[in-house]
């Protein structure tokens, strides 16, 4: 480690380590976790040259503070926000350099709901099984971030600092419109339900979280058949229906398996980075994956 510091003085609604999570572990019960808007993510270590694996902070809806215990390089992105070192306003979606002592607070989220926060040569958490991200599902990983922990940040890389290279994330739009391949079970339900749900019209339930975007006020899928599924595996993106026959979009801390059949998959990628992004109340909608 550099001996670089960060210091939390507000941590936020919820705010937690991620990186790319750790893939490959499902077999032993253990989700990927990782950063939920995975493009935001790669954006800010993008800006500061860091490794695309470096582990940056994320946040909820209302942003976190942090004061610079040596001198760093920063970037926000995600959630647009508003930006501040010790009072003075500084950019969003761009390199920020604090001194130390600096104090950078990330405030509420104008639109979208996560934040990222990214320092020159990562944050340096004790990796669990490869990564640091905290999985909130299973437990691995450092703990949601309180006042005053104190985050380690690693040595630079010998890649540049960058201004912006690409256009800086847009917040969450007025509808989340998910691609959907439908099955393996898209056969447990009738036919019907299975027709309607490409015009149904769906709302984010503010039950969502890291786990799953959950549904309401939508057509309700109905079965065509009864009994149980037997458990089986679970993939990110996994649109899962349980017995409300509402469906659950499965995101990054989703369990590996599930009793309850899976009508269709989200491909990974924009539109889960999207659903990542997605306020309670937002329209959703379902459409054929090309």
């Amino acid at each position: 480690m550099s001996g670089a510091a960060l210091r939390v003085l507000r941590a936020g609604a919820l705010t937690t380590v991620q990186d790319l999570g750790r893939p490959g572990y499902a077999h032993l019960g253990v989700p990927r976790s990782g950063a939920l808007d995975a493009g935001a993510h790669a954006l800010a270590n993008r800006l500061l040259g860091n490794r695309p694996d470096a582990a940056a902070l994320e946040t909820t809806l209302d942003g976190v503070g942090l004061r610079a215990l040596a001198p760093l390089t920063v970037a926000v992105t995600g959630a647009p926000c508003a930006v501040r070192v010790s009072g003075r306003a500084v950019a969003w979606g761009a390199p920020v350099r604090l001194r130390a002592g600096a104090e950078l607070e990330v405030g509420r989220a104008e639109s979208g709901v996560r934040a990222y926060v990214a320092v020159r040569g990562g944050l340096c958490v004790p990796p669990v099984l490869g990564s640091r991200s905290t999985d909130l599902l299973s437990g691995l990983g450092p703990p949601v971030l309180s006042a005053g922990t104190v985050l380690p940040v690693g040595p630079a890389g010998p890649d540049p600092v960058r201004g912006v290279d690409v256009p800086a994330l847009p917040g969450m739009q007025g509808e989340l419109v998910l691609p959907l391949r439908p099955g393996p079970r898209a056969d447990w339900f009738e036919p019907a339900s299975i027709a309607a749900l490409w015009r149904a019209r769906f709302r984010v339930s503010p039950a969502s979280n890291r786990i799953g975007l959950r549904t309401e006020a939508g057509a309700r899928l109905i079965r065509a058949r009864g009994g149980e599924l037997p458990s089986e595996g679970m993939v990110l993106g996994a649109v899962q229906v349980p017995p409300d026959g509402l469906p659950v979009v499965f995101l990054a801390d989703h369990p590996v398996t599930g009793g309850y059949p899976v009508v269709g998959v989200v491909p990974a990628g924009p539109a889960l980075d999207a659903a990542a992004q997605a306020r309670p109340g937002v329209p959703v909608r379902f459409v054929r994956a090309r």
